[in-house]
């Protein structure tokens, strides 16, 4: 059983400790299959223990995940030990280097329960890159069409420039208000307008990175059925999930592996079904991705398979430890992680929703499914005054910052579920696009305030591999500061989010 000192942080806190050790018992009471991932709680102690040797609360794992101390271990060992070159040549180090990569490339299709006679995994530089190849690659024309869910990440939402390009048609199916579920009619009616004479495109995320919520993974094949080919995100899924793709068979599915553990980062995959890689048309060509081209004859002959898609020279001295990663969390049980946060997501869910202000008011909003039922560890929020005004978010992180714990603040690259967690409309869109190249996010949400109350962003708080009670804990603890505050009381925001990069000080 997992004692109340392992799970206690190491560093005096500035939050009463009073309740903790009840708070405790009564979570493991009524959590009981938390205590099997005990060898989660002793990692924490041991691989993941530079968190309470620095005193953070660690609460961003769908921005990216945790390494742990023993892959770069392994990773560096490898690196210190063998000589390496360039993949793809005859020469001793360049043939040990390829067979590395292709050992690591067989490792993710084993881990994904399928083989290079059902699929082909192209390592790319993030998930981001892989969307780009089925954008760009995609066979677009004026009679095809490009559907997806309101909530995808922008990475999914920028295929739609090349179908538009291309002159395809493009449609978004919504989501419903509050809990941010797609709203399964519109779902089906759009599968049902599929032309079985043309090429039909439906994008949606195996989670959401922004509500938390689990779509279903039968639209794959329901999609499929009505002449569609499915687009896969599954970034924020597999960190904590299995895709089983022998049971489950997307046309296109993208991974990220820093999210799913750690390290390294720079590489993302995209598994394409080989039944429908040949749709595929690469746009252009590049060092590796042809087996003969000429200047004089202007013309090429593409490589097959993966290799047509892998521009230039590969991240090769990093993917061998994509197959250090994909054994640690083996080696964790990926069920005893999805087991213990969705423990820790159901309890500080629940006391989420009873926070309240002396006078009676609620001070959270949350976005997404109310529950753990179909729904992963990421919790989307916001806090709000006892007259209902909606505390600064940036303030916010700022002074969780001062905490030592690490959120986000924003709309998480998702702005389809932002949108309709705060309701705007298309004439709130619209006016913020009238603002030309000089619309940012600061921009936005001084325009946004001003009609009616609303937001452009929230707090996102999410759960992987090394998180336990006392991270729950302390962030409940956190967001029980703010009773009976408003925005004059915590103070103004010092910083500015302009954009994704671009973080400025605001003083």
């Amino acid at each position: 059983m997992t004692s109340v000192k392992q799970e206690k942080f190491n560093y005096q806190s500035t939050y009463p400790e009073d309740n903790f050790e009840s708070a405790y018992e009564d979570f493991l009471q009524n959590h009981a299959e938390y205590k099997k991932s005990c060898l989660l709680s002793k990692w924490r102690e041991t691989e993941y223990k530079r968190l309470d040797e620095n005193q953070q609360i660690y609460l961003d794992y769908t921005g990216g995940g945790l390494y742990a101390s023993s892959q770069l271990k392994q990773h560096l060992s490898l690196l210190e030990h063998k000589v390496l070159g360039n993949p793809h040549s005859a020469n001793p180090t360049s043939q040990a280097m390829t067979d590395m990569v292709e050992d690591a490339r067989n490792y993710v299709l084993k881990y994904f329960n399928t083989d290079s006679d059902k699929y082909i995994a192209v390592f790319t530089a993030n998930a981001s890159g892989a969307l780009k190849l089925v954008g760009e690659s995609y066979p677009f024309n004026s009679g095809t069409q490009y559907a997806l869910t309101f909530d995808n990440h922008n990475s999914v939402n920028g295929i739609r420039e090349y179908a538009r390009k291309k002159g395809a048609r493009i449609k978004y199916i919504p989501v419903d208000i509050p809990d941010l579920r797609l709203q399964q009619q519109s779902l089906f009616s759009v599968l049902d307008t599929a032309d079985r004479t043309s090429h039909n495109l439906f994008a949606y995320p195996a989670q959401s990175n922004f509500s938390g919520d689990k779509h279903s993974l039968d639209w794959i094949k329901t999609a499929q059925n009505k002449g569609w080919d499915v687009l896969l995100d599954a970034a924020a899924f597999v960190p904590a999930n299995k895709l089983d793709l022998n049971v489950y068979n997307p046309d296109f599915v993208c991974i990220s592996f820093y999210k799913m553990f750690g390290y390294p980062t720079g590489i993302g995959a995209l598994l394409i079904r080989k039944d429908v890689c040949k749709k595929l048309i690469r746009p252009w060509f590049s060092g590796g991705t042809v087996n003969f081209a000429s200047v004089q004859g202007n013309a090429h002959v593409l490589a097959q398979n993966e290799a047509a898609f892998e521009d230039g020279t590969v991240n090769y001295l990093n993917i061998p430890a994509i197959k250090t990663g994909l054994q640690h969390l083996e080696k964790a049980g990926i069920e005893s992680i999805s087991v213990r946060i969705t423990a820790l997501t159901d309890w500080l869910l629940k006391h989420l929703y009873t926070l309240q202000h002396s006078n009676g008011r609620s001070m959270i909003r949350l976005y997404g499914p109310a529950n753990t039922e179909q729904r992963g560890a990421t919790i989307s929020l916001n806090i709000y005054s006892p007259d209902g005004h909606l505390l600064d978010y940036r303030r916010i992180e700022e002074l969780a910052n001062e905490k030592g714990i690490s959120l986000r603040t924003g709309c998480f690259c998702n702005p389809g579920a932002g949108e309709a967690a705060e309701e705007l409309t298309a004439e709130d869109m619209h006016a913020a696009f009238k603002e030309g190249d000089e619309i940012n996010l600061p921009r936005f949400l001084q325009i946004i305030q001003h009609r009616e109350n609303k937001s452009a962003g929230a707090i996102r708080i999410s759960l992987g591999i090394a998180s336990n009670f006392a991270d729950v804990y302390r962030f409940l603890s956190f967001a029980s500061t703010f009773r009976d505050k408003n925005n004059l009381n915590i103070g103004k925001a010092t910083m500015d989010i302009a954009g994704c990069r671009v973080i400025r000080d605001g003083s």
